[in-house]
């Protein structure tokens, strides 16, 4: 694994190594500092009887506190600076390395789930010759504790996107890594928010509640430039609390949503944000909306189930994201004819292929383009979708979804196999023409040039598309029993 792969996509426990000196609270100085002198260690971890850290010794306690100023048989406590600050084993090893670096630590004691001792981490040598040149964007992707910190590293992802791929990195890991930070955004600036309502006054949230991302980032397959899909799931409360209530949340939706545009996340043209209340509701309310779509089956219903129906938690309490996916779900599997009406809708999106096989481009002339996410992947990501909606598939990750179908029966393995090869080379060209614009200065786009692609990627295109073509003429046959 390259040096830059790993840093983003390891935990710490990778690179830790055992904590050179550990000692516990009752040591005699005296006794730390022969130590540390006969290993030539740095600095020496104080303990409790568990083995949580409660401070350190380093060679500058040793000079300021120790020598000249205390018993040799003083506590080692008495000289310990405390507390020390730890990283958790299974941590981003990226998020580490800059808090690291930001505090000018170049040790930082890790440990386990309990807090236990299970490590440390060497900065330098996490940060090896070939990562040299890349602490700075570590630096930047690592930040997190303020609106411009996470501004500047969203900022970041396109660099990172583009040296993840220099590495070979496959598109669809580079997808998966920006959803997890987009989720650690909205991780932190709900926390963000929740802590400036209770200073002005709002106080702690009224009821448990859990900020949902829906569309590819609820798929888990977010390019450079989202929007933003989200949504809040409130557990339910008695009828008479409902003015505070929703003025608590309506209040932390637009605080919400106005601190992820600064971020980085365009406000949805669509409205579909918490700030509006049809994607902020109870868990109750939502399941009688979900029933209703699926009930009335409308053009608007369609497109709400769409887009609605990949969601995933950010931030909150993941048990009403469960049950409201549960019943979902069951919703679906009770209404097939839903699926057909989602299906119809679906084939009518066209594959960017034309007569005799020849790409069907947005534009005439030289440099003719396709939206390669119009045309190719919404397609196959829909396709995929219904299909597993009608097996009872939880995950929502396409990739995820058709090993699934593999698993279940579904379909032959030469399908899943064309679905999953489409679906890396279409992620790879868009991750690819999105770093190419934001290089070039212009915003990110799903605009792909036939004519500039190599002889053996048109071919490759032509070869995923007409598998995204096969996929939606499968689901036809099996929801509506036509043949295109």
């Amino acid at each position: 694994m390259d040096a830059l792969t790993t840093v983003f996509f390891e935990p710490v426990r990778r690179c830790a190594v055992a904590a050179p000196l550990v000692v516990s609270a009752d040591t005699p100085c005296s006794a730390v500092v022969e130590r540390m002198a006969a290993g030539g260690a740095e600095s020496a971890l104080v303990v409790d009887a568990d083995r949580r850290p409660v401070g350190i010794v380093t060679e500058r306690d040793v000079t300021r506190r120790i020598a000249f100023k205390l018993e040799r048989e003083a506590p080692v406590r008495q000289a310990m600076t405390s507390p020390v600050r730890t990283v958790r084993e299974d941590e981003p090893l990226y998020r580490a390395i800059a808090r690291a670096r930001r505090l000018g630590l170049r040790r930082l004691p890790v440990v386990d789930g309990k807090g236990r001792v299970a490590g440390t981490l060497d900065v330098d040598a996490a940060l090896d010759g070939a990562l040299a040149p890349r602490a700075e964007l570590i630096d930047r992707i690592g930040r997190e504790n303020s609106v411009a910190d996470l501004a500047q590293a969203k900022a970041a992802q396109a660099e990172l996107a583009a040296g993840l791929l220099e590495e070979r990195l496959p598109a669809t890991a580079v997808q998966a890594l920006l959803s997890r930070m987009n989720l650690d955004v909205h991780r932190r600036l709900t926390a963000f928010m929740l802590e400036a309502m209770a200073q002005d006054g709002w106080g702690d949230p009224p009821v448990s509640f859990s900020v949902i991302v829906m569309g590819s980032g609820g798929r888990g397959e977010s390019f450079l430039a989202p929007d933003q899909d989200n949504g809040f799931v409130l557990a339910d409360y008695p009828d008479a609390e409902h003015s505070y209530v929703d003025r608590f949340y309506s209040e932390l939706a637009g605080r919400l949503t106005g601190s992820l545009a600064r971020v980085g996340f365009p406000l949805c043209r669509g409205h579909v944000m918490a700030t509006n209340p049809v994607w902020r509701k109870t868990l109750s309310q939502w399941q009688r909306q979900i029933e209703l779509w699926v009930t009335r089956g409308s053009d608007r219903a369609i497109l709400n189930a769409d887009i609605c129906f990949d969601f995933r938690p950010a931030a909150g309490n993941t048990e009403l994201v469960d049950a409201l996916r549960a019943r979902v779900l069951g919703l679906v599997a009770e209404r097939q004819s839903f699926l057909r009406d989602m299906c119809l809708a679906l084939v009518n999106q066209k594959v960017a292929l034309g007569f005799f096989g020849r790409f069907a481009t947005e534009e005439a002339g030289d440099g003719r383009r396709i939206n390669l996410k119009l045309r190719g992947m919404i397609p196959l990501v829909g396709a995929v979708r219904l299909l597993a909606l009608r097996e009872g598939v939880a995950e929502t990750s396409t990739l995820d979804r058709l090993a699934a179908l593999r698993g279940h029966g579904v379909l032959r393995e030469e399908e899943c196999a064309s679905g999953e090869a489409a679906y890396a080379n279409l992620s790879e060209l868009l991750m690819r023409q999105q770093v190419a614009d934001l290089r070039a200065g212009r915003a990110a786009g799903n605009l792909v040039s036939t004519t500039g692609l190599p002889r053996a990627r048109r071919e490759r295109l032509a070869e995923s598309l007409r598998a995204v073509e096969a996929l939606q003429q499968r689901v036809r046959e099996d929801f509506t029993s036509q043949i295109l």
